[in-house]
């Protein structure tokens, strides 16, 4: 046949193939089983494969790593910013959880300029140190051009706060801190810039020799404020941008930090900036000591390294700072500082020889783990990675925990280098499906479009088909009548299906049931590790237990022989037998439901229809058949045998003595009553009366008593005044006549 043209049979086989595919898409689509969650599609590629699903059908992202900037790594130092670090720019795009491993190389430059700030304690103590330090200018700059021909030295000193009680304030006392006779005193001060960074060993020594001696009063001194002035401000120190950044810090005393300002009223944090003026630290009397962590981030901030050169005496002091700030050393000086030197020497060796990487702006939901390759590696850990005698390179684990909407990014960095690796961050949370362009698709019932094997459905149709129109119907409502109590939709074990749950089938392959999917019959209590202890079937959560077997687990056969009474009732009535055991009702206790500890006194709550049932008067006296039911009652003339009596007082005010002994069931008594009742007598009227009328009488006569009492003051006060008068009159008489 011509090229083109094919016969009957190859366009019958041709038809047939393009049946068959179609039949196999239609499997895709219906990958899920009957009643299965359309969840089932994401598993393990060895379970896709074990289930049917061809292995080009299975779509799994992989995470996608690009070196966006390798630079190689310098071989030595030259003019031009060297390369450390490699590589210096990475991105990441993620699936979430599935980690991505990549390999960082760091080497440091031979010949790497060293920038060297001298921060010396000008305490008295600190006197013989410092005339040793102005004769060590050319041992230092010796030391530092045997480590790089591109080193720099600068100067500075500090005493402490100039208030009390870190100064004494006094006038003469802040001229002349010292000891008066010690000649060579400068006034206090807290921290000084003395030398910015230079190459000239001839202009270190002039600046270092002017230095003199000062004092303050306590032992620690203002070391973290000038040691965090150093650091930020860095204009004024002279520190190069392509440069290993070095404070070397001299004293013998401790430190104060942050807090301490409060015993001098300083109040005001310390805001990690720049106060210099004249080389002076302004904000000294003003502003408190920053304390520890602010300090380290701070030298981290601006990759300096401190060195703590130290006397013994604080050598465990300064062990314990250096703990809190990363990629510091510490040295014991001796008496006189004279091995500072080779301290400085050592302590930088040490620091030159181990490099540790660590990062910064980390994203909450990632997670970053560092292995270094290394001779002498520290162990893989989430914070940083430490190698020591560098020839070195670090394995990095990135792994994000979920989904990130936007694209971020974390640094990384080697501790006290200036040189840093960009990492940006993306995740792949999408599946990258093929789906047919038809948007009405027949898997659909032609109302919607198939992703990723499942139905989108278009306006107006819900169901795993779209099989089910909405019509009048707002779509939240019908869903709404699918959820049980406002909760979960078919309580997530099911579709929503035209407003009717359509449960899915468990792990075991049985199904779901109930109108909310609320109910299943693999979740019973067991017995015997064995599901309603093999007695029973579960159904919706609950044991059904065969017949002869009882319990919640079906794990005992029923008896009653555990919860016979001696009057050959079960538990006296008063609860249920089950597993041969009493359950009994509340309040009454094991092992026979006999007492009830917790129950009101049956001799207050049964008073009244025990005056009604033996005497015919109280409260229930017109209703006394509703009493009968529940007590038996028999009237006697006394107790035969003397046991617990209830003994009340009923609404006559009479005492009644009566017996009650509960019987079978809750609310069932023998009463045994007392016939005759005590009674008090009644009040004598006579004497009410005559006590009446003699309290009368006498509270007559006492009432006559004070008015006769009351007259008779009164008189006596007008006679009294009478005769003062009269004695007048008398007086007014023999005057006349004289």
């Amino acid at each position: 046949h011509p090229i083109g043209q094919l016969s009957p049979c190859k366009k019958c086989y041709r038809q047939v193939l393009c049946l068959l595919w179609s039949f196999f898409l239609l499997f895709l689509q219906n990958f899920t089983k009957a009643g299965e969650q359309e969840a089932a599609r994401c598993d393990t590629r060895a379970q896709l494969i074990k289930r049917g699903c061809k292995l080009d059908e299975i779509i799994s992202p992989k995470n996608n790593l690009t070196i966006v900037k390798e630079d190689p790594l310098s071989l030595s130092f030259s003019q031009q910013e060297p390369v450390q670090l490699r590589p210096q720019k990475i991105n990441l795009r993620l699936r979430p959880g599935l980690s991505t491993t990549f390999s960082v190389s760091f080497k440091r430059v031979q010949g790497y300029p060293v920038d060297l700030y001298y921060l010396m304690d000008l305490s008295y103590s600190m006197k013989d140190d410092l005339e040793n330090v102005k004769e060590l200018g050319q041992d230092l700059f010796a030391a530092l051009k045997s480590i790089t021909e591109h080193g720099q030295i600068g100067f500075g000193a500090f005493v402490d706060k100039t208030v009390l009680p870190y100064t004494n304030t006094n006038e003469k006392k802040l001229q002349k801190p010292c000891d008066e006779n010690y000649q060579q005193c400068q006034a206090a001060f807290g921290y000084r810039h003395v030398l910015s960074m230079t190459k000239s060993e001839v202009e270190f020594k002039s600046k270092v020799t002017e230095q003199s001696i000062s004092g303050n009063l306590d032992s620690p001194e203002g070391s973290l404020d000038a040691m965090m002035q150093a650091a930020v401000c860095g204009d004024k120190i002279g520190w190069r941008n392509s440069s290993t950044r070095l404070i070397v810090l001299t004293t013998d005393a401790g430190f104060h930090m942050a807090g301490d300002g409060k015993l001098a009223g300083i109040l005001e944090p310390n805001d990690e900036h720049c106060h210099m003026k004249n080389n002076l630290y302004t904000k000294s009397t003003e502003m408190d000591y920053p304390s520890v962590g602010q300090l380290a981030m701070q030298l981290a901030k601006n990759n300096i390294q401190p060195i703590f050169a130290v006397t013994q005496n604080v050598e465990i002091v300064y062990k314990q700072l250096q703990q809190m700030i990363p990629n510091s050393e510490v040295g014991v000086l001796s008496k006189n500082s004279d091995n500072v030197v080779k301290l400085i020497q050592d302590a930088y060796h040490k620091l030159s020889s181990k490099v540790t990487l660590t990062h910064v702006n980390l994203p909450a939901n990632v997670s970053v783990v560092y292995t270094p390759k290394c001779a002498h590696a520290g162990p893989a850990m989430a914070s940083e990675g430490v190698c020591d005698k560098v020839g070195i390179s670090f394995e990095v684990t990135v792994t994000v925990a979920s989904c990130m909407e936007n694209t971020e990014s974390f640094t990384i960095r080697p501790q006290g280098i200036k040189d840093t690796l960009t990492v940006t961050l993306s995740t792949n949370c999408e599946c990258e499906c093929e789906d047919p362009k038809n948007s009405n698709h027949p898997h659909c019932k032609g109302k919607g479009r198939v992703s990723c094997g499942i139905c989108s459905c278009s306006e107006g149709f819900v169901g795993q088909f779209c099989e089910c129109s909405i019509g009048d119907k707002d779509e939240h409502s019908l869903r709404a009548s699918c959820q049980r109590n406002n909760g979960t939709e078919c309580e997530g074990q099911g579709d929503c299906v035209c407003g009717r749950c359509q449960c899915h089938t468990t792990e075991s392959g049985s199904s779901y049931h109930g109108d909310f999917c609320e109910c299943d019959d693999e979740h019973c209590e067991k017995s015997h590790n064995k599901l309603c202890g093999g007695n029973g079937k579960c159904n919706c959560g609950k044991c059904e237990c065969f017949q002869g077997y009882e319990g919640s687990a079906c794990q005992c056969r029923k008896s009653s022989a555990g919860c016979q009474t001696p009057n050959n009732t079960v538990c006296y009535g008063r609860g249920t037998c089950k597993c041969d055991q009493c359950e009994c009702d509340e309040g009454y206790q094991r092992p026979k439901c006999h007492e009830c500890l917790g129950c009101p006194d049956p001799c207050q709550t049964k008073l009244n229809c025990i005056e009604c049932l033996g005497f015919d008067s109280g409260p229930f006296k017109k209703n006394c058949g509703a009493c009968s039911k529940s007590i038996y009652h028999e009237m006697v003339d006394q107790f035969p045998i003397t046991s617990k009596q209830c003994h009340q007082k009923d609404t006559e005010g009479c005492w009644i003595t009566f017996k009650l002994e509960q019987l079978v069931g809750k609310d069932n008594y023998k009463a045994e009553i007392l016939k005759r009742r005590d009674c008090p007598e009644p009040p004598s009227v006579t004497a009410i009366i005559g006590g009446s009328i003699a309290s009368v009488a006498v509270i007559g006569i006492l009432l006559l008593m004070l008015i006769k009492l009351f007259i008779y003051m009164k008189d006596l006060k007008e006679y009294r005044k009478f005769e003062n008068e009269k004695k007048k009159s008398k007086w007014a008489e023999v005057s006349r006549f004289l």
